[in-house]
């Protein structure tokens, strides 16, 4: 995981600040987080940390949040870490999202995991978030394009997880793609089109 950068909305590298760790699952795709913490070692740690879990671990096979033993092993993981967030992947349903919006709202961070690169489901999620009222970090992290992250800066994504690879050129322009594009104004209005 060593071979990752976050870089906040000013695409300003982030990495030496960030704390969070994801708790490790067979499941837990490369790029999540810089590093990552197994569920022995969160417990035995004195310190607590910043941990990210894996939403689907938390749900029930109707998509809502489990009962039983799954929401006190969360209940354990909350005691131990000092800030709980979550990671979903972009081929969830995002129509689930409503139905957790409570638990959703409570999350420090959300990281969303794009796995294909064609997959543009992650523009909803970050927008479904938002509409739900979600006021936190949003991030997002595997297999979107550098293209894609001034449009997601639009719909509300505070952070991106970059490999070295995404880094060998200048990455700064593409936070800054569209700082002078149409803002939703009537385009004939704008300089350009003005009649003179």
């Amino acid at each position: 995981m060593g071979n990752h950068h976050i870089f906040n909305s000013t695409g300003v590298d982030i990495s030496g600040q960030d704390r969070w760790q994801a708790l490790t699952t067979a499941d837990l795709p490369d790029g999540i987080a810089l590093a990552h913490v197994t569920l022995l070692e969160l417990l035995h740690k004195q310190e607590k940390l910043d941990v990210l879990v894996p939403l689907t671990d938390l749900l029930d096979s109707k998509g809502a949040l489990a009962g039983g033993l799954l929401h006190e092993v969360y209940e354990l993981l909350a005691h131990h870490s000092s800030r709980l967030g979550i990671w979903l992947t972009s081929n969830t349903d995002a129509d689930a999202l409503a139905g957790l919006s409570e638990f959703l709202l409570q999350q420090a961070l959300i990281v969303i995991h794009v796995p294909l690169f064609a997959d543009g489901r992650d523009f909803s999620f970050v927008q479904t978030l938002r509409q739900l009222g979600y006021q936190g970090e949003i991030r997002i992290a595997g297999a979107f394009g550098r293209d894609q992250i001034a449009y997601l800066l639009r719909v509300g994504v505070d952070s991106f997880v970059l490999s070295e690879h995404d880094l060998k050129s200048d990455i700064s322009q593409a936070f800054t793609a569209l700082a002078s594009s149409y803002d939703g104004q009537n385009a004939a209005a704008l300089p350009m089109f003005a009649n003179g």
